[in-house]
């Protein structure tokens, strides 16, 4: 018997079914060991299952849907479900439908779940350190918005991702968030020669909250430091392995 799926929640999202879902609970095996929602690697009908359980686990009988990821700042508006292999490419969904759960698949960047409760509209983003400094935040708010939400009404929440005390990164890569706003300066701390520590989850929430979202709240956890309860992309190429599966977080009307 697996053990059963742990599905993170916080209570100023408490009007839309969601939930951030980690590694257990699934039936994926080896690397891949849990919840492995990735078809990229893993087992098809393990993948399918995990996806199953996870939908389920946060609003049942709804029709679980997610996107190609790019690392882009593109958003889609979900009017109508689509199968698997037709998923569109893009970072970020957004709907004001019931019925449909909308899903982020992450392994180290952020995700991020959003809600306007007045308006009954609901957007998931993929925010990865590109997505996040391309504005994929910022495209998602404007398209819940498209659909009648207001940005002072949405409720945002950063789940599980890569902590600042995990992801060094080298100078070219502090240059270039400097370059685009020299405040950012403020989300790396200097570590050994030449490099930094980034912290995405920050960076993540203060854009959020600098594009007017009235709530932004952070769930604070490591997924690079926790290998029992979240994939990391990272870990696992420091640990020389073969693959690495990844997580789903999931927002839905019912």
């Amino acid at each position: 018997m697996s053990e059963p799926l742990e599905v993170l929640s916080h209570p100023v999202l408490a009007g839309a079914a969601h939930g951030f879902l980690g590694r257990r609970g699934g039936v994926s095996t080896g690397l891949h060991a849990g919840l492995n929602v990735s078809y990229s690697e893993d087992d098809g009908a393990h993948t399918s299952e995990n996806r199953r359980r996870a939908g389920e686990a946060v609003l049942p009988g709804a029709r679980l849907l997610t996107c190609y990821q790019i690392h882009s700042p593109d958003v889609v508006t979900v009017t109508a479900p689509w199968a698997d292999a037709d998923r569109p490419k893009a970072d970020a969904l957004v709907t004001d439908r019931t019925g449909l759960l909308l899903g982020v698949l992450t392994a180290d960047c952020a995700p991020v779940l959003f809600h306007d409760p007045e308006a009954r509209v609901i957007g998931a983003a993929h925010a990865g350190w590109k997505g996040a400094i391309g504005g994929v935040t910022d495209r998602t708010i404007e398209a819940m918005e498209a659909l009648g939400a207001d940005r002072a009404r949405i409720a945002a929440v950063v789940g599980p991702c890569i902590a600042q005390k995990s992801y060094e990164v080298d100078a070219a890569f502090e240059a270039r968030f400097s370059s685009e706003d020299p405040d950012n300066a403020r989300f790396f701390k200097a570590g050994r020669a030449g490099h930094g520590w980034f912290d995405l989850e920050g960076y993540v929430a203060a854009r959020l909250a600098g594009f007017g979202v009235g709530t932004v709240m952070m769930l604070g956890e490591d997924t690079y430091s926790q290998p029992e309860r979240f994939y990391s992309f990272r870990r696992s190429t420091h640990a020389g392995e073969a693959g690495y599966g990844r997580q789903i977080s999931l927002i839905g009307l019912s």
